[in-house]
């Protein structure tokens, strides 16, 4: 049976610390497979306009083109309407029964996982691998938070030791409007795509 390593996210854009977390799962744990998954409609992205659908899975599939252990999947924009974990995790179990999946997430999504569409349907149907630092808005540890949601849920939940890297989607869009240059945080195609689409200047 394969295990199959999922990275789900809006990727608006793509960098470079989604790549290396993928990488660190598919090494740690010995995954045949890490999935590149981008969401369709983030039902929690409200506060700003989610760049299109296109866009995101171009850039998705340059970023990990280089790598073979690496695959692009629109299984979760090709169910439409909302996105939510539990619903695609359940699709996936059903459509691909002869894999175990991982779910990768990092250290802000364990604390807050709770508050997700139906968290104790997640933490039944996949293994979670989470990365990243203590959460500066708990007083937990993160493997306290671990040890609480595995009594909780019975959920199974392993760590990634993986560096972080200090960025995020929402910083680099807001340097692009800034004029400031993202280029060390990006593969090289996802930067070169990015500035011949003109994408995040004007949003």
């Amino acid at each position: 049976m394969s295990n199959i390593g999922i990275m789900g996210g809006t990727f608006d854009p793509i960098h470079n610390g989604h790549l290396l977390l993928g990488q660190q799962a598919y090494e740690e744990y010995g995954l045949d497979q890490i999935w590149y998954m981008p969401s369709g409609r983030p039902p929690h992205k409200t506060d700003h306009k989610v760049t299109d659908i296109k866009d995101r899975c171009e850039m998705t599939k340059l970023a990990i083109k280089q790598y073979p252990y690496f695959v692009f999947s629109d299984f979760e924009v090709n169910l439409g309407g909302n996105s939510y974990t539990a619903r695609t995790l359940e699709l996936l179990k059903r459509e691909f029964q002869e894999y175990n999946f991982y779910f990768i997430i990092g250290a802000d999504s364990l604390y807050q996982i709770e508050t997700w569409y139906h968290p104790e349907k997640v933490m039944k149907q996949t293994t979670l691998l989470v990365a990243g630092r203590e959460y500066d808005h708990s007083h937990l540890t993160i493997d306290e938070q671990i040890a609480y949601l595995m009594r909780t849920y019975g959920a199974a939940i392993y760590r990634l030791h993986c560096p972080e890297m200090d960025v995020s989607s929402a910083q680099l869009r807001d340097m692009i409007r800034e004029g400031k240059s993202i280029s060390r945080y990006l593969p090289p195609s996802v930067d070169e795509y990015i500035n011949a689409h003109g994408l995040y200047s004007g949003v």
